[in-house]
């Protein structure tokens, strides 16, 4: 007898949703975002329902979206804390304070652009009445919201 695996699929739904779980769970790993995770948790709720009640592919829907809409707003906010207060624990923005980049641009009072660790940001300089020129290597004193706070390297500290 020849199985065919499209046939196979439309009759064990629950393999469609394992490895649509594995596949979020793997992206997750990637990701470290958290997100993934609890969609592929839902996933996962759903490929139960598939092997409970195989011919209800509306309830197998309805179960996913509602465990990973359950886990994305009830566990994950409360995740992302416990791993904020976690010691040692430094955003990417805060790592960027004491490192070292080049001006792209003239930086003054109305802003500019610097390049570090091959990114490129918005910058002010620390103190409005100080200019960079272009070029200069400059040192992240502080992040404020999206522009870096910046002084030239081999200048005055602030």
């Amino acid at each position: 007898m020849e199985v065919n695996l499209t046939d196979w699929l439309g009759d064990h739904a629950w393999a469609i949703w394992l490895s649509l779980a594995f596949l979020l769970a793997v992206a997750e790993i990637v990701s470290l975002d958290l997100v993934l995770i609890m969609l592929a948790v839902g996933a996962l709720a759903g490929s139960l329902v598939a092997v409970a009640a195989p011919d209800l592919w509306w309830l197998q829907v309805l179960t996913a979206a509602g465990v990973s809409v359950g886990m994305l707003s009830l566990l994950r906010p409360s995740l992302l804390a416990k791993v904020k207060n976690m010691p040692g624990y430094r955003s990417s923005t805060a790592k960027m304070v004491g490192s070292s980049g080049v001006a792209l641009s003239q930086i003054d009072r109305s802003g500019g652009e610097i390049k570090v660790d091959g990114q490129s940001w918005s910058a002010r300089p620390y103190s409005t009445d100080v200019v960079i020129d272009a070029g200069t290597d400059i040192e992240v004193y502080e992040i404020d919201g999206a522009i870096a706070v910046v002084y030239p390297k081999y200048g005055q500290l602030p």
